[in-house]
């Protein structure tokens, strides 16, 4: 292609550029694949999550069992409140943010149920 010929295609297509007339608005919710996504990771995380304090109290009673043949059992207990509390963080993630970016609606979280 020539320097010519660029010149003369790039006018022509400048001759009959229009600016864009229509407005962007935004949509309300996300794409669905977008949405699938992102709940297959948070179902992946809470998933995570559950089977982590579930080992995590395992473990700690296991530890738990081994100090008290030893007589050193008063240090496990604090670790089995930060495991205990860690779980009920856990628990509570999903209900608090349903909670909290459905705006306190009732049915909070549950947003697919039609309304009667």
């Amino acid at each position: 292609m020539s320097l010519t010929t660029l010149h003369h295609s790039v006018a022509a297509h400048l001759a009959t550029w229009r600016p864009l007339t229509a407005e962007i608005t935004p949509q309300p919710e996300a794409p669905q694949p977008l949405k699938d996504l992102v709940g297959t990771l948070l179902n992946l995380v809470a998933w995570t999550g559950t089977a982590a304090g579930v080992a995590g109290v395992l473990i700690t009673g296991v530890m738990m069992a081994i100090s008290v043949k030893r007589g050193e059992s008063s240090e496990h207990l604090s670790r089995l409140g930060l495991v205990l509390c860690g779980c009920i963080l856990v628990a509570a993630a999903g209900p608090v943010a349903g909670f909290v970016f459905d705006g306190g609606a009732d049915g909070a979280g549950d947003t697919n149920q039609e309304q009667e």
